[in-house]
C-alpha cells in the first residue's frame, strides 16, 4: 500500500473542497481557487474535514496514481491555503533583475536585457537588485516560471555567475592553472 497515498489530507476551515462528476476537484481558500481533473479509476471521498485518496485495485497503473493523486490534492489545498513560493538569487559582476509594470526585466551579462512577462497565477517581486521571489497558488506553474527564469543564465560551475534557487549548492570547479608544458 502506497504510504503517501494512505495518508488522509486535513482540510483547514477557511478552505473548501468540493468533488464533481467526472472527478474533478475543485478547491477554494483565501488565496484563490484552484480546479484539476484527477484519472476517472481513483476514488476520492471528502468526509467532513478529511480527504482521503483510494485505488480500485492492486494494478500498476492504480498503485502508481495513488500516491500522486493524493499529494496532487494536498498541493491543491496548500496552495489556496497559504500559497506557494521560490526564490533565486542573481550572482555576478553588473548581473541584476527589476520590475517593471508586469514584466521582469534583468541584466544577466548579454549585449542585451532579458524581459519575462509575469503569467496569470504568478506574482514576481524583486525586493532587491539580487534576489527575485516567485508567489503562486498553483505549486506545478510557480516551479515552471522558476525554472525559466534561472534558465535564461544558469550557474556557472567556475565562478557561479547566475541565477540559482537560494537553497541550491553549487559545485565548484578549479579553473586552469599555470603548469609546464
Amino acid at each position: 500500500m502506497s504510504r503517501i497515498g494512505r495518508k488522509p489530507v486535513i482540510i483547514p476551515a477557511n478552505v473548501t473542497v468540493s468533488l464533481a462528476e467526472g472527478n474533478v476537484i475543485t478547491a477554494k481558500g483565501p488565496m484563490g481557487t484552484l480546479t484539476h481533473t484527477l484519472h476517472p479509476d481513483m476514488i476520492v471521498k471528502v468526509e467532513g474535514n478529511v480527504l482521503t485518496v483510494e485505488r480500485p485495485d492492486e494494478e500498476h497503473l492504480h498503485k502508481s496514481l495513488h500516491g500522486l493523486t493524493r499529494t496532487l490534492v494536498s498541493n491543491m489545498v496548500e496552495g489556496v491555503e497559504k500559497g506557494f513560493s521560490k526564490e533565486l538569487e542573481v550572482n555576478g559582476v553588473g548581473y541584476r533583475a527589476e520590475k517593471k509594470g508586469n514584466q521582469l526585466v534583468m541584466r544577466l551579462g548579454f549585449s542585451h536585457e532579458v524581459f519575462m512577462d509575469e503569467i496569470p497565477g504568478i506574482t514576481v517581486e524583486v525586493p532587491a537588485p539580487n534576489k527575485i521571489i516567485v508567489r503562486g497558488v498553483d505549486k506545478q506553474v510557480v516551479g515552471q516560471f522558476a525554472a525559466e527564469v534561472r534558465a535564461k543564465r544558469p550557474p556557472e560551475p567556475y565562478k557561479g555567475k547566475g541565477i540559482k534557487y537560494t537553497t541550491e549548492v553549487i559545485r565548484r570547479k578549479v579553473g586552469k592553472t599555470g603548469g609546464k608544458k
